[in-house]
C-alpha cells in the first residue's frame, strides 16, 4: 500500500461511501411508496417476525427509542404499522404490521430486487460481500 493515510486507502471511507450509495439506491426505490430507508428496515424486521416489542425492534435494528419511537409514530400515521400496549404490562408496546405493509411487501421487494440487478452484483459475489461485512462487523464489536 503506497500510503495508508490517504483517503483512498481507508476502509472506513470505502464503507462510508458504499453505505451512502446504498442509501441513495433505497431512497429512490422507496420514495414512491412513501417510505424512508430506516422505515423499510423496520418493515423488514417485522416481515421476519411480526409483533415485536419496541425494545426488541430497537435491538434488532440497533436503534435507540429516541429514533425509533417517532419513526414508528409516522409509520402508524401512514398506515404501515400499529402500536399495541400490553394488557399485562403497560410498559411493553408491541408493533404489528398493518394490512398495507403486508399488501405492499411484494411490490416493494420486487422494486428493490430490480434496482439491485442494475448494480450487476452476482449472487455469489453478494453472498461473499455479506459474509465479509458480517465478519468485519463482528470483529469491530469484539474489540471492546
Amino acid at each position: 500500500m503506497d500510503d495508508f493515510l490517504t483517503l483512498k486507502n481507508q476502509l472506513c471511507f470505502a464503507i462510508y461511501e458504499t453505505s451512502s450509495e446504498f442509501t441513495k439506491l433505497y431512497t429512490n426505490v422507496l420514495h414512491p411508496f412513501g417510505l424512508t430507508y430506516p422505515q423499510y428496515l423496520v418493515l423488514l424486521a417485522l416481515w421476519e417476525k411480526d409483533g415485536l416489542k419496541v425494545k426488541e425492534l430497537g435491538e434488532t435494528l440497533n436503534l435507540g427509542t429516541g429514533t425509533l419511537t417517532p419513526m414508528i409514530s409516522r409509520m402508524e400515521a401512514n398506515g404501515w404499522v400499529r402500536k399495541e400496549r400490553s394488557k399485562v404490562d403497560e410498559r411493553k408496546v408491541y408493533i404489528h404490521l398493518q394490512a398495507k405493509a403486508k399488501e405492499e411487501k411484494k411490490a416493494i421487494t420486487q422494486k428493490i430486487s430490480e434496482e439491485l440487478l442494475t448494480c450487476k452484483i452476482e449472487l455469489e459475489e453478494y453472498e461473499q460481500l455479506l459474509k465479509q461485512l458480517n465478519q468485519l462487523q463482528r470483529k469491530l464489536r469484539e474489540r471492546k
